[in-house]
């Protein structure tokens, strides 16, 4: 990511490609998230071959009952990074964390977000108000998701955790939990690594300053493109949004907006670990609908 903050500097108005930094961005970012994508799926195969069905039960329970779920997955999203909410996204598609918590995570991801204000010494009043804002935005939604499903009792159901292994075909009944978590690990490493080229391909090719000017020219409607611009899943994105608060070319509402929306790679591994796709879709709305609800009630005051 030091990379894209030296071309977040350097780049023209119409941007410029360098494919090794782009490959190396891909690398750094993608070898970042694997050891919490091998802790989540070590603790589903453990929960799969050793703990067996009570304690994946007590773990849901958990969240359905309580704020404690949510509560969580508010605070563990604001540590300044994105491989939690990759291990989320994963979590969530094994039934092993609910609706609720999985969306506090996506709202409370940080990314890059904090390693960049800590860079601009005068902004060090702003990380602990980010961090608030996140937390409450995280809390509210993802309670307010558990409890809707809770009073309409709707359908979060989807494959279990035996069904993911057996799709996969990684043979975790012929082979220890260390192993499978292993093979998991790499299977979906490929996978971010490949998005991460991609859109890191892109957001080297259109340039920073094409996205600054979008995101500019909304006016009152700021958060709203600050929302789409946080979507992009990669910490491009934050870094972005984050500097150009510190320039203080958006309100601070707005990169709350597109900070809250940026649950990183996250959303992407939503939609390959979970094959409901419209489910998919409407916790990709939910997110976006709760960081540019957040980004315009800051901007009112």
């Amino acid at each position: 990511m030091h990379i894209f903050l030296y071309g977040l500097a350097h780049t023209h108005s119409h941007g410029s490609f360098d494919f090794w930094d782009v490959l190396l961005d891909a690398v750094l970012d993608t070898a970042k998230m694997l050891p919490f994508l091998f802790l989540a799926f070590l603790l589903m195969e453990f929960i799969e071959h050793r703990a067996g069905d009570r304690l994946a039960e007590a773990l849901g329970k958990a969240g359905k009952k309580t704020a404690a779920g949510p509560a969580a997955g508010a605070v563990l999203g604001c540590v300044p990074q994105c491989g939690f909410s990759v291990a989320a996204a994963n979590l969530y598609a094994g039934r092993v964390i609910t609706l609720g918590t999985l969306i506090s995570v996506f709202i409370a991801t940080s990314d890059e977000a904090i390693p960049v204000l800590l860079a601009h010494p005068e902004m060090f009043g702003s990380i602990w108000k980010l961090i608030a804002v996140k937390i409450i935005a995280a809390l509210i939604a993802g309670i307010a998701a558990d409890l809707i499903i809770k009073m309409f009792r709707l359908s979060t159901d989807g494959e279990s955790i035996e069904d993911i292994c057996t799709e996969s075909g990684c043979g975790c009944g012929s082979h220890g939990i260390w192993y499978s978590a292993l093979k998991h690990t790499a299977g979906v490493g490929i996978f971010i690594f490949i998005v991460n080229l991609i859109i890191g391909a892109v957001m080297s090719f259109a340039g920073s300053e094409a996205v600054a000017h979008f995101i500019g020219g909304m006016g009152v409607f700021q958060p709203f493109a600050a929302g789409l611009v946080g979507m992009i899943p990669n910490c491009a994105a934050s870094v972005l949004i984050t500097e150009l608060y510190a320039e203080g070319a958006v309100s601070f509402g707005t990169a709350a907006a597109g900070l809250c929306t940026g649950a990183g790679i996250g959303l992407a591994v939503l939609f390959r670990a979970n094959k409901n796709i419209r489910e998919n879709l409407i916790i990709t709305g939910i997110v976006y609908a709760a960081g540019t609800a957040c980004g315009i009630i800051l901007n009112l005051f």
